[in-house]
């Protein structure tokens, strides 16, 4: 996209990223909501650490976003904007492999597991950490990409946190969508005791097809790059990226973000099935719905800053978290979705602000805070399995929420711009 046309409203572009934005959200979930049944069915031989080996999913996940948000950033720069997503749907497809490959194994060898002190885990079930891992990587690739992309792509009577909000109702509709596709369409609507591993197969062959769908309808879409949000080829950035303070504590505010967004995502289930709650998904699915209404009500915030939306939906989140621990019921924290919905994009466009060329690497250095998602829920798991329950491992939301509400209304402030 040169500048001489930079205004120029890109709808197809915006589209299909939006569309790809939805993809994310709907494996993201996935993933995390394989957690509960995964523990019935790979984890029987682990004691007492059960909780903490499901969240192993989630870390797996997460662990990609410090590590291959820099290879985001370096293919943008290498390959452009179109290049680098179709490069990262091709690293999507082999992880959807190695989940079909964790179900095969563990099928055709049932007896290949691995003696951990007392505890005894399938090598299937490190496959599909493995394949955990590997999609995550690609999901990162994809979000560099998509929200630099979002936040500069013009569309006619927008503006960039309202993009992102629009993305951010295509991320939702895939992770509403998500618990239910785990456990009424993976698994049958089975109970947890009565889950085969053998029913991972023929679903994620199935998600690998359809990304391969997907990377032909995208190889011929036009999708020009951005002026001005990445450095030239051969030019050195001055700086290093980290100089600019605004964007060092908004990484610190998403690891925050994204740590107490899975923590209630993945492990409300959980939390809900030690309390004996029937059907612990559908508070998954009002938990991710949640965020689906709250970016559609964002995405028309035409006028209200991001910093005020930021102010407001932490307050609100904190103030339920502490009445869901009060009262011990998970059911209030399905509301906290409706407050998490519009965080990301008001985080990220107050981080990026007046960055100029930086933005493609920023937005790689953005994915280091994802990491939070990996570490959080895991922390979380292990503080239940010690303290008996999941009921006070919640204050770790409140923490994040309260950090998110700091960066808000001091840590955003911009003190050094390169534009």
């Amino acid at each position: 996209m040169k500048q001489t046309d930079e205004k120029t409203s890109r709808i197809g572009p915006f589209v299909t990223l939006v569309f790809l934005f939805f993809i994310v959200g709907f494996l993201t979930t996935a993933n995390a909501q394989f957690q509960g049944p995964l523990k019935a069915a790979f984890l029987e031989g682990v004691g007492n650490l059960k909780n903490t080996f499901a969240t192993l999913i989630t870390f797996s996940w997460f662990l990609a976003y410090p590590l291959c948000g820099g290879v985001g950033s370096s293919w943008i720069n290498r390959y452009g904007y179109k290049g680098t997503l179709v490069r990262s749907l091709f690293v999507m497809i082999a992880g959807l492999g190695l989940f079909f490959l964790s179900s095969w194994f563990t099928v055709r060898f049932p007896g290949t597991n691995l003696q951990m002190g007392s505890n005894v885990v399938p090598w299937g079930f490190f496959i599909f950490l493995l394949g955990s891992f590997t999609v995550g990587a690609s999901a990162t690739i994809m979000q560099v990409v998509i929200n630099p992309y979002l936040t500069a792509c013009y569309v006619r009577g927008t503006q960039p946190v309202q993009r992102l909000a629009i993305g951010g109702s295509a991320n939702s509709i895939g992770t509403t969508i998500a618990p239910y596709f785990v456990t009424g369409i993976v698994f049958g609507g089975l109970a947890m005791e009565e889950i085969q591993v053998s029913q991972l197969m023929i679903p994620f062959a199935s998600l690998a097809l359809v990304m391969v769908l997907v990377v032909g309808i995208l190889s011929r879409l036009s999708m020009p790059d951005i002026a001005e949000t990445k450095a030239a080829a051969g030019e050195k950035l001055e700086k290093s990226v980290w100089s600019f303070r605004h964007l060092t504590l908004g990484v610190i505010a998403i690891f925050f973000y994204v740590g107490v967004e899975v923590c209630i995502g993945a492990n409300i289930n959980l939390y809900a099935i030690e309390l004996g709650y029937l059907n612990p998904a559908l508070m998954a699915t009002l938990y991710w719905g949640g965020m689906l209404i709250g970016r559609l009500v964002g995405s028309s915030l035409s006028t209200v800053p991001p910093r005020v939306q930021l102010i407001i939906t932490t307050v609100c989140a904190t103030t339920l978290t502490l009445l869901a621990i009060g009262v011990n019921n998970p059911w209030l924290l399905t509301a906290v979705g409706l407050f998490h919905s519009i965080m990301w994009g008001a985080i990220f466009t107050l981080s990026v602000a007046k960055l100029g060329k930086y933005t493609s690497v920023a937005s790689g250095v953005f994915m280091i805070g994802v990491v939070g998602g990996a570490i959080l829920p895991l922390l979380q798991g292990v503080i239940a399995d010690f303290s008996g329950g999941w009921r006070w491992s919640w204050w770790m939301v409140i923490a994040g929420e309260l950090f998110m509400l700091y960066y808000a209304l001091i840590g955003s402030k911009v003190r050094q711009s390169a534009e």
